[in-house]
C-alpha cells in the first residue's frame, strides 16, 4: 500500500464512521493493542485478506490519534503475526495524516489448503476466526472441518451407513442405472453385479454409500430425516410476515425422496405456487402461459442445491429450503462454496466437486448435466424472461440462490463476498442499455423497503441487517432517525428512545398482535 493509499483509507474510513469486512480500526495512542489474534485469524481466513489501520480512535469517530511509536508497533504487531498457525506476514505502511502518525498492516489470505488460521496459544479449535461484516467470530466446528475435509479429500457422498444393506435399494431403480451403464461402456457388463455397485460408489465393502441411498433407498429420509426439502410459501417479504388471517405460510410442504423424486416433487411445488401470466401473440393470436419464474432455472437451482449440498455429520440436521416471497424465490443450500470458488467466479471457472460420486449418480438419474452448466443456465433462462439478474450469496454456512420476479429491482449485497458500500441495496434492473444505476431511485426504494420491513416493529439491530448496514450508529443516523423525524417510523417506547428493547414501527400501518 502507498501512503497516499493509506490517506484514502482513513479518509474514507472517517467519512463512513465504520469498519469493514477488510478493515479493523485499533487505536495504538498508549501502546500496541495486545491481542490482535482474532484479527489475524479472520482476515488470513478471508480470501480477501483484509487491513488493520492503527492510529484512529473509533470512541471518538475515527478521529486521528496517532500511534504511540511506529518502530515498536511494527515489531509487537510482527510478534503476534508468529503466534498464528500458519505465522501471518503482514506488510506495514505509515504516513502522517492530520499532524499525527497512522500505520496499516496489511493482512495477506492464507492459501486454502493451509487454513484455518488460528492463533497458536488457543488451539486450532478455540483460536480460529471468521470474519462477519466487522466482527470476528469464532469458527464453528463445521466451518473447521469444512477446511479439513477439502485439505484431506474427504467426500462424505461416499462413506458408508450401517444401517442400511442392498436389500433396502430400489432394485428396479438400481438396474436401470446399471444398465445404461452397461450400455456406456460395454467392458462394464464383464463385470459381477458386486463390483459394479463398488465402482460406481454404490457401495463400499458391500455397504451403501450415502450417494447411493440418496439416489436409490426405497425411503431415505428414514435414515437421514433432514435430508429433505422443506419448501412454504410465505404472505409477505420475509420469514414471519403474516396475511389478511395471520397465515403464517400460503402453502407449507416437506418433500422427501431419492434426489430425483425430490426435484420433480419440488418443482412441481414451484410450479404451483407460481403467478402465471396469459400473453397472447399479437401477430398470430396464439396464447402462450409465461410463468413467473422460469422453470428451468428453478429447476437447475433445486437440482444444484440437493447435489452440491454438504452432506456431512455437520448438516445432517439441515434441510434444503425453498421460500417463496412476494418478491422473489429463495432456494437455500446447506454448506457454503465448496473448495477455491467464489462466487464471482461461478459459472466461468470450473468447481472443485463437494460430491463427486452422487454427481455421477445424479447425471443418470434427474438429466443433470454435470457439465458445470446449470449457473449459467439459471442466468440465462431469467435474461430471456425479462427478469432480473439471479442472486447468488455465499454466506455463513449456507449457499443461497435468489431469483427475483421483477416485483422490486433491487436486492441485498452478501456482504462476506464484497466490501462494504453505503448502502448494500442497489438496483439489479438495467434502468438504461449501458446499465447504469439510478442512485436516487434505489435510495427511495430502499427507503419503501425499510418501510414495509417495519410494518412489524423491529429491532436497530433488525433494521441494520436488513439494510445491509455494518454499524447500528450508521443505521440510525441514515435511515431510522430521518424516518422518525419525518413521522413515517414511531418508537414502541417513546420514553425510553435509548432502551436496549426499543422498536421502530411504520406509523399507521402497525401489524396487528
Amino acid at each position: 500500500m502507498l501512503e497516499e493509499e493509506l490517506k484514502e483509507l482513513a479518509e474514507k474510513v472517517r467519512t463512513q464512521r465504520a469498519e469493514a469486512q477488510y478493515i479493523e480500526v485499533k487505536t495504538a495512542k498508549e501502546g500496541c493493542p495486545k491481542r490482535l489474534y482474532d484479527t489475524l485469524s479472520s482476515f488470513s481466513n478471508q480470501d480477501s485478506g483484509g487491513i488493520l489501520l492503527f492510529g484512529l480512535d473509533e470512541r471518538l469517530l475515527f478521529e486521528a490519534v496517532g500511534v504511540y511509536d511506529l518502530q515498536d508497533l511494527q515489531k509487537k504487531v510482527t510478534e503476534q503475526c508468529n503466534q498464528m498457525e500458519p505465522p501471518v506476514r503482514a506488510v506495514f505502511t505509515f504516513t502522517e495524516y492530520e499532524g499525527v502518525n497512522i500505520c496499516s498492516a496489511e493482512i495477506p489470505a492464507v492459501d486454502l489448503s493451509e487454513r484455518p488460521c488460528y492463533y497458536k496459544g488457543a488451539g486450532r479449535v478455540k483460536g480460529a476466526y471468521v470474519r462477519v461484516g466487522d466482527a470476528d467470530l469464532p469458527m464453528t466446528d463445521y466451518e473447521i472441518y469444512s477446511y479439513e475435509a477439502y485439505r484431506r479429500h474427504v467426500h462424505d457422498d461416499e462413506r458408508t451407513v450401517d444401517r442400511i444393506d442392498v436389500s433396502m435399494l430400489d432394485r428396479g431403480r438400481l438396474e436401470r442405472f446399471l444398465n445404461d451403464k452397461k450400455a456406456e461402456r460395454p467392458q462394464f457388463s464383464l463385470l459381477e453385479e458386486a463390483q459394479m455397485l463398488e465402482m460406481l460408489n454404490v457401495t463400499r465393502k458391500g455397504i451403501p454409500t450415502l450417494a447411493g441411498i440418496m439416489n436409490f433407498c426405497i425411503y431415505p429420509q428414514g435414515v437421514f430425516p433432514q435430508y429433505c426439502i422443506t419448501a412454504v410459501v410465505v404472505p409477505g417479504y420475509e420469514i414471519g410476515d403474516v396475511g389478511e388471517d395471520l397465515e403464517r405460510f400460503m402453502d407449507n410442504k416437506r418433500i422427501c425422496g431419492t434426489i430425483a423424486e425430490m426435484v420433480e416433487e419440488a418443482v412441481g411445488f414451484c410450479k404451483r405456487n407460481m403467478k402465471v401470466k396469459t400473453i397472447i401473440d399479437s401477430e398470430t393470436g396464439r396464447r402462450r402461459d409465461k410463468t413467473e419464474y422460469p422453470v428451468s432455472a428453478v429447476r437447475e437451482a433445486v437440482l444444484n442445491a440437493l447435489i452440491h449440498r454438504d452432506y456431512s455429520m455437520h448438516t445432517e440436521g439441515t434441510p434444503v429450503q425453498i421460500n417463496f416471497f412476494q418478491d422473489r424465490l429463495e432456494i437455500h443450500s446447506p454448506g457454503n462454496l465448496y473448495g477455491r470458488m467464489t462466487v464471482e467466479q461461478l459459472g466461468l471457472a470450473r468447481p472443485d466437486l463437494r460430491n463427486p460420486a452422487l454427481a455421477v449418480m445424479a447425471e443418470s438419474l434427474t438429466e443433470a448435466e454435470n457439465r458445470y452448466s446449470g449457473i449459467p443456465t439459471i442466468r440465462k433462462e431469467m435474461a430471456l424472461a425479462g427478469l432480473p439478474e439471479p442472486v447468488f450469496e455465499n454466506r455463513r454456512n449456507e449457499f443461497v440462490v435468489i431469483l427475483y420476479n421483477g416485483t422490486f429491482t433491487y436486492h441485498r449485497e452478501p456482504s462476506q463476498e464484497m466490501f462494504v458500500r453505503e448502502s448494500a441495496l442497489y438496483e439489479v434492473s438495467r434502468e438504461t442499455e449501458t446499465g447504469k444505476y439510478d442512485k436516487e431511485k434505489q435510495e427511495e426504494r430502499g427507503v419503501q423497503d425499510l418501510l414495509k420491513f417495519c410494518i412489524q416493529p423491529r429491532l436497530k439491530t433488525e433494521i441494520a441487517e436488513f439494510m445491509g448496514v455494518k454499524t447500528l450508529y450508521y443505521a440510525m443516523k441514515k435511515y431510522v432517525n430521518p424516518l422518525l423525524e419525518c413521522g413515517k417510523l414511531a418508537m414502541t417506547m417513546p420514553e425510553k428512545p435509548q432502551s436496549k428493547l426499543q422498536r421502530y414501527y411504520t406509523t399507521g400501518m402497525r401489524e396487528r398482535t
